[in-house]
């Protein structure tokens, strides 16, 4: 239930956030946090015996592992090598779920529009936003990329906003529970688009600058290193102090298959203060859940700040395209208190029961959708070179951070994501990744250098899926290759390592990837 108290941050900066009370801040509590989103069936002795030795690193190269081509297990989907191969629901999702399945797609595929409108049903854009619909920035449910070009508007990437903590006048205990402090007058994100009569908060201006780097054969690979500014503020200057963390929409597949995996599980592949030696120290990423009131585990997001899809989702609809939902009932967004004529503005709840342009039915239908979008299989896992880039993988250490394979909870009411095992190659904790990488902008308990290791299932589809082949969390990176590169921090002794390997290796490690 929403109260009154919760909104009290969103009251005080503007941007459309739930805080906790505010008496008694705390840091988060030490884990496990819960899983209260899900309805699940609490493992056996038994089947947690059986399931160990499924999860154990390979010792054979020479072939491909048991059910390695179903990296979704039985909701994994086969034969769709076309450019909507991100786009079809699980392979095991019952055929009366279908409905919902499609109704969330056309919700996610929606085009907003400003109010008033005579479609109350699709009015309340803005009036500041990124993007008119869910699709626009998760191009054909895959991957978005950096501004490519004069012409293009940069729809599926934008700018996070925020200055630190120590910097803010929010009260203390308002802040410790908030993923970040807001800038004063922009808020949390940089809306570069605006509805009619309305001023743009300013435009991301990115600029490159090659950084050759030699490989152990004497080929030289030029990576472009980029520099983030805000040009044309609409409502003046920008915090001195302000952080910008850029952002590519990324892919949606596997997503509900990540909420199901159980919170032990990763938890158990955090090392936060390396005790086994071995360089890699992840940990996991610890957010306040406005919708349960309590600390609950990161998973998904670029730093992990999100704790469930829902939740997710509710902030993509709020800060991407201004619209006011269960989570973020704010009908003007993001728009801060200096944003006057933002919140002065028409809004669109007049056609919804609840007073919301997005209603809790539309919130779960593209949640729904979301949570379902399959997992394409894996292509020829038994090819030779492939098999040989897996080892290359597992002996660089590549899996240390990039984990392999999960088997999910038991749930009662998701038979789609229900005790499977999965082979995400992620441990969905945060790792150091290096200054090359750092965006120097905290995310609850992430680091400014520190990013979740992304989930690698389907990056080889990337190219077919979305038209194109940048990587990392701004798109830096024109191809696996060159996000390898990029890799600092705890993955610095791996990417040596793939730096000078003979080019067959590293020929086979490309492949390997691509064929995930």
């Amino acid at each position: 239930m929403i109260t009154a108290r919760k909104i009290l941050c969103g009251t005080l900066t503007g941007a459309a956030i739930f805080c906790a009370p505010l008496a008694g801040a705390q840091e988060p509590p030490s884990g496990p946090w819960g899983e209260p989103h899900l309805s699940l069936v609490p493992r056996t002795a038994a089947e947690t015996d059986r399931i160990a030795p499924v999860l154990a690193p390979p010792r054979d190269f020479t072939a491909p592992e048991r059910f390695e081509s179903h990296p979704a297990g039985a909701a994994t989907k086969f034969g769709i090598d076309t450019h909507d191969a991100f786009s079809f629901p699980s392979a095991n999702m019952p055929f009366e779920r279908e409905m919902q399945f499609k109704v969330g797609n056309g919700f996610f595929k929606k085009l907003w529009v400003s109010a008033p409108a005579s479609t109350q049903a699709s009015d309340g854009l803005g009036p500041l936003y990124n993007a008119r619909a869910c699709q626009r920035c998760h191009l054909k449910d895959g991957r978005g990329h950096p501004p490519d070009g004069p012409g293009d508007t940069g729809v599926s990437m934008f700018l996070r906003l925020s200055i630190p903590k120590g910097a803010s006048t929010l009260p203390a205990d308002t802040l410790a529970y908030m993923a970040n402090a807001p800038e004063p007058t922009y808020g949390t994100q940089l809306q570069d688009k605006s509805i009619a009569g309305h001023r743009a908060e300013g435009r991301m201006r990115v600029t490159y600058t090659a950084l050759p780097v030699t490989l152990g054969d004497g080929t030289v690979v030029e990576l472009r290193a980029p520099d983030y500014a805000v040009d044309a503020p609409g409502s003046g200057p920008l915090h001195p102090e302000t952080q910008l963390s850029p952002r590519v929409a990324p892919q949606m597949i596997g997503l509900g298959l990540v909420e199901a995996i159980p919170e032990t599980d990763i938890l158990n592949l955090a090392d936060p203060d390396d005790a086994d030696g071995d360089g890699i120290s992840g940990r996991p990423n610890v957010v306040w859940s406005g919708a349960f009131e309590q600390w609950m585990l990161g998973r998904f997001g670029l730093k992990a700040g999100a704790e469930t899809i829902r939740a997710q989702s509710a902030g993509a609809f709020s800060g991407d395209m201004g619209l006011s939902t269960p989570l973020h009932p704010a009908p003007w967004g993001e728009c801060t208190e200096a944003e006057a004529a933002c919140r002065a503005a028409p809004h669109g709840d007049a056609g919804s029961a609840d007073g919301l342009e997005v209603s809790a039915e539309i919130l779960d239908l593209v949640t729904f959708y979301s949570r379902n979008l399959a997992v394409p299989a894996r292509r020829t896992p038994a090819d030779p070179q492939i098999l040989r880039g897996k080892q290359v993988f597992y002996d660089t250490g590549c899996a240390s951070c990039h984990h392999p394979k999960f088997v999910t909870h038991r749930l009662t009411d998701r038979p789609e994501q229900s005790f499977q095992l999965i082979w995400p190659y992620s441990d969905f904790l945060l790792h150091d990744m290096g200054d090359g990488l750092a965006d120097n902008r905290p995310e609850w308990q992430a680091t400014g250098r520190e990013w979740r290791t992304p989930p690698l299932w389907g990056v080889g589809m990337t190219e077919q899926v979305s038209g194109h082949t940048f990587f990392l969390h701004d798109g830096r990176a024109r191809s696996l290759l060159e996000a390898v590169l990029w890799h600092g921090g705890e993955a610095e002794p791996a990417r040596e390592a793939v730096r000078m390997m003979p080019a067959d290796d590293r020929a086979a490690l490309i492949a390997f990837l691509e064929s995930l």
